[in-house]
Formats: structure tokens, C-alpha cells, sequence
């Protein structure tokens, strides 16, 4: 019997609601990464310009423990993309063909992930389940191969990503350990302050409620609306982030997702960081509190805002697919199963 089937019987046993979260498929788990396993270093979206980021990124990911290959077109440039869609899709198809990758991790994000989802190789992935991860517009690809496969996926630190203590712990914990971590913000840091004025959460609606993780970064997640690659959002935890988005296209932007009917059937919400989401010059606007409280307390389900996701130094890796608990009052997210084997 599976974790997460053991820990739903206990639930109810204990006479604890269950949750009505969406099964349309089995659940796949790629097998967890160890020290001397082989990355595959792909690059989906943007172009990079110069040498430097490719050695630190390099470097970095063998200071985890790891073996790099690059993918034959990681230094391609079409325009502002990493190569053509044809050479971004052809290096993740390989790698997940390749006997000697045991994971694919993104260089970084940038723009161009969904002009490739329909040249993946979703049958290839299904046969060899693998590590995958990367964030921002590494949403694109980590749930539409959720989606498409079953396999549960990683919004993770890209390579080029800060890979200091806090995200490493992380990420070791669900990728290398196969862990079932608590995701919380760390408290009591109040460096020069009275209070803690970092990382701070906020209750936008109250409770508990458990379904399985889907979402990532905001613009790139609505871009794939009404495509096949959009998630089940049905009982669904929707985690959310952004950066450098005016606050009149957060609002656009949420209205497609309330449009849609994908807000009407989550769970549960987790805000994590909408960074440098401003006012635009020339427009009034809403704030981001009477934003998220206009769409997110009617749906009457737990919401919080602040969790450590986005585009910040120190992130959760947050696995797309897993079965969690939101605690909004709290503000947390418990796993309840290992997201790898």
C-alpha cells in the first residue's frame, strides 16, 4: 500500500474529512538523485550570452555531488532563445532517452518554454521517468510533463539559481533523500528589528485541505491556458509567483485563471513572491492585499501569501504533482508522500 493511501485510511479512521483531489492518473516518481549521478544541463528557454554563467553552473551543481553533461545545444542562440525550438526539445528528448543522465536540471529561465511543449517526447519520459526541475519559465515544461506523464517534477532552483544552505537543504530533502519536509518559512530572524520584518506570512483565508501541488510562476502558468498541458486543477494545491509584472496584469492575469474555472476547483492556495509587481506608471490600481483578497476569498478555501517560491534568494523546491496539506493559519505545506523513489 502506498504512503499517501496508508496516510488517507489513517485519517479517516480518525474521522478527519478527506480530500476530493483529482486521480486521472497514476503517479509517477522518478528515482531519487545520489551523489555521482549524472545531470543533464538543459537550457529551454533564454539564451546566455557570455561564459561565465555555464562554469558556475557547472560548478555549482558538482559542489552538490553531481556529474554535468551539457546538452549539445546548451550555448545555442536563436534570437533570444537557447537555440532553435527544435535543439531546446531535442536535448531534453535525449536526455531522457540516455541511459548515463539520471536527472535534467534547467541553466535558467527566461522565456520560450511553451513554443516546445508539443515536440517533447511525453511517451519517452513516461518509459524513463527522471528528475526534472527548474522554475520561472521552467513552469511551462514541469507541468506539462505532470500532465501529460503522471511524473511528479520539481519547482526547483535553476543551476544558475543561489544555491546557498537554505535552498540546498531543500532540495536535498525531497530530490536526494526522498523526504516528506514541512515547507515553512523560517522564523525568529530579526537580525537589527524588533520583529521580523522578512519572510513574513499572512493568513488570507484560514483552514486546512490536502491535494496535490500544481502551478509555478503566474504569467507563464495562464499562457498555457486551454492547451493540453494545462493542469488539473480539480482538488488541487495551486501554488503561485511572479516578478516585474504591473499589478493591472496580475489582475489579467488571475481573471483568466478565474475564467477558466481553474480557481473554482483548487483546494487550496499558496502565495509565494510577487516580486517587483508594482503599479504601472499612468494607471491606478489595486494593491496586491485587495487583489488577492478579491479573488481569493470567495473561493472559500485555505489561502496564505508570502511562502518562500519565486524569484528570491532563498526558495523551496516544491514538487508538481505531490500530495500536500495546506496549513493557511500556519502557513505551511506538509508533504504527505515522497515525491521520488
Amino acid at each position: 500500500m502506498s504512503v499517501s493511501r496508508r496516510h488517507l485510511l489513517s485519517l479517516a479512521a480518525a474521522g478527519t474529512a478527506l480530500p476530493a483531489f483529482a486521480e486521472s492518473r497514476p503517479v509517477l516518481r522518478a528515482p531519487r538523485l545520489k551523489p555521482g549521478d549524472t545531470l543533464g544541463l538543459i537550457s529551454p528557454a533564454h539564451a546566455t550570452y557570455e561564459r561565465e554563467p555555464f562554469q558556475i553552473a557547472t560548478e555549482a551543481l558538482q559542489a552538490l555531488g553531481f556529474k554535468v553533461k551539457p546538452g549539445a545545444h546548451l550555448r545555442a542562440r536563436h534570437g533570444h532563445l537557447a537555440g532553435t525550438d527544435a535543439q531546446r526539445a531535442e536535448d531534453i528528448n535525449r536526455f531522457f532517452a540516455d541511459d548515463g543522465v539520471q536527472g535534467l536540471i534547467a541553466l535558467t529561465g527566461g522565456s520560450g518554454g511553451t513554443r516546445i511543449l508539443p515536440a517533447i517526447d511525453y511517451a519517452q519520459i513516461r518509459r524513463t521517468p527522471k528528475f526534472f526541475g527548474g522554475f520561472s519559465d521552467l513552469t511551462a515544461l514541469v507541468n506539462a510533463i505532470h500532465q501529460q506523464t503522471g511524473l511528479i517534477t520539481f519547482h526547483s532552483p535553476t543551476a544558475l539559481s543561489q544555491w546557498n544552505g537554505f535552498s540546498v537543504e531543500h532540495f536535498r530533502a525531497l530530490v536526494m533523500q526522498a523526504g516528506t519536509p514541512l515547507l515553512k518559512n523560517p522564523t525568529g530572524e530579526l537580525g537589527e528589528h524588533l520583529v521580523q520584518t522578512n519572510d513574513r506570512i499572512q493568513t488570507i483565508r484560514g483552514g486546512r485541505a490536502r491535494g496535490r501541488l500544481v502551478g509555478g510562476n503566474l504569467a507563464v502558468l495562464t499562457a498555457m491556458a486551454g492547451s493540453a498541458y494545462w493542469p488539473d486543477f480539480r482538488g488541487a494545491i495551486l501554488f503561485l509567483e511572479d516578478i516585474n509584472e504591473y499589478i493591472y496584469r496580475v489582475d489579467r492575469m488571475l481573471s483568466t485563471l478565474r475564467l477558466t474555472g481553474a480557481l473554482s476547483q483548487v483546494a487550496g492556495v499558496v502565495l509565494g513572491q510577487f516580486t517587483k509587481c508594482e503599479p504601472g506608471e499612468g494607471y491606478g490600481a489595486l494593491t496586491l492585499d485587495e487583489l488577492f483578497d478579491e479573488y481569493f476569498l470567495p473561493l472559500n478555501v485555505p489561502v496564505y501569501r508570502g511562502a518562500m517560491i519565486g524569484h528570491i534568494r532563498r526558495k523551496f523546491t516544491v514538487p508538481v504533482g505531490a500530495l500536500a496539506e495546506i496549513d493557511a493559519d500556519a502557513g505551511t505545506l506538509q508533504l504527505l508522500e515522497p515525491a521520488v523513489g
